[in-house]
């Protein structure tokens, strides 16, 4: 039988019985449209979560340490680290941003201080960002504005701790701020001159110490930022941030200075943790282990992130289980309609044999009815799982909205998505029609001319 001739006929019988036939198609498509629905929620959820670590360009950074104290990190273990670690000072950071596909190399500065406003005091931890970091998403929709210069007295509230010092975190964006911290001075700088113990320790080969002096500066307070900014482990990087050159020129106390000297006098400042930026994040692994050649530990968000990605598989594979509950239904229905077609249709299926069609005839006739239908129950089904989607980001949104917390996409569907779910319509639509395809196939002409 000819194409042309098995096109008219099929779309005949689909016009004869309108009405079940449309009904049929509007269970695919219901069938379909509850699984892109779902399916759609994965996807989006993923998009998000995705969308959001990347604008905080956690998956092209490297956080690098040295070895003591810092194992339990690595997220690719060393399996023979050094001895002892180079120091890591900016010797290391220079070797560092000179290995390939390197931009950006900048130490983790934080301190802990304690800010005064209003005649009140509140404790904080400041965090030194670079100007890259502007951006980042964690910026973006931000309060005011992002530092001016990188040697700028300025500083962006965290909204959490902005909420802590005024009601309305918006009226602190251009007033100033006084912040106290404790200051590393060597002990000859400091007091003119050494103490006894001191003195021998350096006979020693020891570091002489240093001292703490109370400090005080002042800060315009620029911005209130409403995200945590890239941070490193289960920490973020402060509650108060100011640019970094800033935070290296107050010579602030911190963890590293203990460590310093403890292990020794060592020529240059030397940091805890060092942030390794990289072009891309398919070269993470690579300059990972350059940066483990010498000598230090290192961690990255990627391999952390393969958990999250085996999450996100096996609830697609969930979501997709359950909205496929839906189409198979549906199929029962295409089984029901071509059986129930195939009763009314004996006789003409008699004339058709008698005229000469074979029995492969009979069977792509009604493997067309039953492939039409899947097809526009395919489209109808996507175009509904896509309103549903839009429906429930909208739900979400007004819910986010109330609670005074940014919108968010939590639904996409994505063009293999919608070609994938008209060809699954299509194919368990036909795989639907192979039984009363066959029966129709083997009725006997004789017999079916005799039917009423």
């Amino acid at each position: 039988m000819k194409i042309r001739d098995l096109t008219e006929l099929a779309a005949r019988n689909l016009r004869e019985a309108v009405l079940r036939n449309a009904l049929t198609t509007l269970g695919i498509g219901v069938g379909v449209a509850s699984l892109v629905a779902m399916l759609s929620l994965g996807v989006g959820l993923q998009r998000l979560v995705a969308q959001h670590l990347a604008r905080t360009g956690l998956f092209n950074a490297i956080f690098v340490m040295p070895h003591s104290g810092f194992r339990r990190f690595e997220s690719r273990p060393n399996p023979a680290p050094p001895k002892k670690s180079p120091p890591l000072d900016e010797d290391a950071m220079q070797a560092m941003a000179r290995l390939r596909n390197v931009i950006e190399v900048y130490p983790q500065i934080r301190f802990l201080t304690e800010a005064r406003y209003g005649g009140n005091s509140f404790p904080a931890i400041v965090g030194g960002i670079p100007l890259s970091d502007r951006s980042g998403g964690a910026f973006d929709g931000m309060e005011g504005r992002f530092f001016s210069s990188p040697t700028a007295d300025e500083a962006i509230l965290q909204i959490g701790f902005a909420r802590r010092i005024a009601k309305n975190p918006a009226s602190l964006v251009g007033k100033e701020m006084a912040v106290r911290y404790a200051e590393r001075e060597p002990l000859a700088a400091a007091g003119g001159k050494k103490s006894s113990s001191a003195a021998d320790a350096s006979t020693k080969g020891a570091s002489p110490g240093f001292s703490i002096v109370l400090r005080e500066t002042q800060l315009k307070i620029v911005g209130i930022v409403k995200t945590d900014p890239e941070g490193f482990g289960h920490f973020g990087r402060g509650q108060l941030f100011v640019p970094l050159r800033v935070s290296e020129k107050l010579h602030a106390t911190q963890i590293s200075d203990l460590r310093q000297f403890l292990h020794g006098p060592t020529p240059q400042p030397t940091y805890s943790t060092v942030t390794v930026r990289v072009t891309d994040p398919s070269k993470v692994a690579a300059v990972e282990a350059a940066i483990k050649k010498m000598g230090f530990a290192t961690f990255s968000l990627l391999d952390t992130t393969r958990n999250l990605r085996l999450f996100f598989a096996v609830f697609d594979l969930l979501l997709g289980i359950f909205g496929g509950l839906a189409l198979v239904v549906a199929t029962l229905g295409i089984v029901n309609t071509l059986v129930m077609a195939i009763l009314e249709r004996r006789r003409e299926i008699g004339v058709l044999k008698a005229l000469g069609a074979a029995d492969r005839d009979v069977r792509e006739l009604f493997f067309s009815e039953a492939g039409v239908m899947g097809f526009v129950g395919g489209i109808f089904g996507v175009a509904l799982g896509w309103a549903i989607g839009r429906a429930l980001t909208f739900g979400t949104d007004v819910y986010l909205h109330h609670r005074n917390l940014p919108p968010v996409d939590i639904s996409f569907v994505p063009w293999w998505l919608a070609v994938g779910a008209i060809l699954f319509a299509v194919a368990v639509s036909l795989a639907a029609g192979i039984y009363p395809a066959s029966r129709a196939a083997r009725l006997d002409p004789v017999e079916a001319l005799r039917y009423e």
